[in-house]
């Protein structure tokens, strides 16, 4: 390389989603896991708001989009397409519920089918077993279904962008122990099924032609030893880390920690009875909810004390994580505000059967949900030497008989 190719290198301007180091080289990143936490779960918060197909469909293509633009390489980010499918085991089995139970039928439906009745005794006639099956009822398990399989693809979402180990980090002391059993559990599946293909390439180029239960034996052993010996580096990390500590706090600080965690729960609980029932007393909606939040945090900051962390180079809260978690907070308060559009467009009828209609607003909401395809610093892919980059081999010199 000349030394004017050297310098415009070096002169080349840092790629997006990079920070400096102490050198001056620049480093890449990933988002905050919060940020993502945060996007996903507003947008959960605005599925729980309509009933819409139309909506609902189009927050699975945003997530798509999403996942599909920003995650990485690692085991936990090839997750999701398990999210899609239980998914649409919800769905399927709350059509399949609405089917056999088959309650609030009227004359004016569409019937499709009847199932056989079973009859049922006098304290428990308020539920049916079997019977007709109209077009309606299934429109409306199929809704329902659809809502709640997009805030478990929220969920998904979440756990696919986001990294579990690097969210520990931000984790209250008093929840680090618990933060790092479920992040353990977590990453366990993904590298159950990385073990498993790893171990199948490896029988393939061994020429192991045996397949179904034959074959078994041969790649549940080295799986379950791979899994085994990864535990046992994990527990050997985790003690020399000092996991487990019990610190300096006294009995009477545990027993106060545990009573304000209790107690927040319980005022978090009544806070969201108080906002989801119209009919409830005021103060048992944002009152009760401010007010456990305020519990929580003090037991949450109290239990800390007894845990000391330190953290090597903490994840950055720059403009890229305001932009993704503003825009996951927009669109839900966007849905919730009812600005611009009808609210019953949000939940629209099947009586009498139509088809939905797409209401603007509500649309463009989820889709500025979908700009955090592009506002997020691009993955980081590890880079592949090329066939010029690669060390040549000498070669060896022969000797030719006399």
């Amino acid at each position: 390389m000349s030394r004017t190719t050297a310098t415009a290198a070096a002169a080349k301007p840092p790629a997006s989603g990079t920070a400096p180091d102490a050198g001056g080289r620049r480093l890449t990143r990933t988002l905050h896991p919060v940020a993502w936490w945060i996007w996903a779960l507003a947008l959960a918060t605005a599925v729980s708001r309509t009933n819409n197909p139309l909506l609902l469909f189009l927050v699975l293509a945003v997530l798509g989009y999403v996942i599909t633009m920003r995650r990485t390489e690692a085991p936990w980010a090839r997750g999701f397409k398990y999210y899609l499918y239980l998914a649409l085991t919800v769905v399927a089995i709350r059509v399949l519920f609405r089917a056999v139970f088959a309650t609030g039928i009227t004359p004016r439906d569409h019937f499709l089918f009847s199932l056989p009745h079973i009859p049922t005794p006098d304290w428990y006639a308020g539920i049916q077993l079997g019977g007709p099956v109209s077009l309606e009822a299934l429109l409306s398990a199929a809704t329902d279904g659809l809502r709640l399989a997009c805030m478990l693809c929220c969920i998904g979402a979440a756990n696919t962008l986001a990294n579990p180990k690097r969210a520990l980090r931000v984790l209250p002391g008093a929840l680090y122990e618990l933060g790092v059993a479920v992040t353990v559990s977590i990453s366990v599946a993904p590298q159950l099924v990385q073990s498993v293909q790893r171990v199948h390439r490896a029988r393939r180029l061994r020429a192991g032609r045996t397949k179904g239960l034959r074959a078994l034996r041969g790649i549940i052993v080295p799986v379950l030893e791979d899994a085994l010996e990864r535990s046992l580096r994990l527990a050997a990390a985790m003690d020399s880390r000092g996991y487990g500590r019990a610190g300096t706090a006294t009995r009477r600080s545990r027993r106060l920690t545990g009573a304000l965690m209790l107690l927040g729960m319980c005022g978090l609980c009544a806070g969201a009875y108080g906002l989801l029932d119209a009919t409830a007393p005021k103060l048992l909606g944002l009152p009760a909810m401010g007010a456990g939040a305020l519990l929580c945090f003090a037991g949450l900051r109290l239990g800390g004390r007894r845990i000391t962390r330190t953290t090597y180079r903490p994840d950055p809260w720059r403009a890229a994580e305001w932009a993704v978690a503003g825009c996951g907070v927009l669109s839900a308060v966007l849905l919730f505000s009812n600005a611009g559009f009808n609210a019953a467009e949000l939940n629209p009828s099947i009586y009498p059967l139509s088809w939905p209609t797409l209401p603007l607003v509500p649309a463009a909401a989820i889709l500025l949900a979908g700009t955090a395809g592009f506002l997020a610093p691009p993955p980081t892919t590890p880079a592949r030497p090329t066939a010029a980059a690669r060390p040549a081999v000498p070669a060896q010199r022969t000797e030719e008989p006399k």
